[in-house]
């Protein structure tokens, strides 16, 4: 059982990978494995609209999105983490996610189960938070709840430890997100019924 963990910050071993981090060790402790992708400071090229993927079955850009998908499908869970810039998830990581969840089969998503967690000084977690669900709720994947919006506060990962209330909702996050795995698994149930794709154009 694996959770794959995507850090969408500049700063590798910054605030947010603080905070993947605490996840992935409480993850470690209810016996699932995970696993970190930093973005770092790679130019992550945004979506073309090129629609290649749909005939090659991967991002045409070839880099970490194709890396990531093809990883997600042998895993249970996907983990989103950015620091909020401007009250919003980070270019590189929106960039990024807009590939991955356009070029992957959304079958190889369905029933998988997701989370986002934010870092920030002070202010514009929430809406960050939001932003980053999106990507999910359009994909057939449950969102895992905490106790609390998924957000750590900090400048720095020194400070990021002192957050005890943003650590123990994380821990929370981690230990929701393997129950709920261990769950699926144990129940074996086959998917839910694949319905036909309609789409509807409001302009005639």
């Amino acid at each position: 059982m694996r959770v794959i963990l995507i850090n969408g910050s500049p700063r590798v071993n910054g605030c947010t990978y603080t905070g993947l981090n605490i996840i992935k060790e409480q993850l470690k402790k209810n016996d699932i494995e995970a696993t970190i992708y930093n973005l770092g400071n790679q130019a992550i090229q945004g979506c073309i609209g090129c629609g290649k993927c749909k005939e090659i079955k991967r991002c045409i850009f070839n880099d970490l999105v194709n890396v990531v998908a093809q990883d997600l499908e042998n895993a249970e869970g996907l983990i989103i983490g950015s620091p909020v810039y401007f009250s919003s998830a980070s270019g590189s990581i929106i960039s990024f996610l807009d590939r991955l969840f356009y070029s992957i089969d959304r079958r190889k998503l369905k029933m998988k189960f997701g989370a986002s967690i934010v870092s920030c000084r002070r202010g514009g977690a929430t809406a960050t938070f939001d932003q980053l669900n999106k990507y999910f709720t359009i994909s057939e994947m449950p969102l895992v709840s905490s106790s609390y919006w998924n957000q750590i506060h900090g400048n720095n990962p020194q400070e990021v430890q002192e957050d005890l209330e943003g650590i123990r909702t994380l821990k929370v996050l981690a230990n929701n997100m393997a129950y709920l795995i261990k769950c699926q698994k144990k129940a074996d149930l086959p998917l839910p019924e694949e319905l036909p794709l309609v789409h509807t154009n409001f302009i005639k």
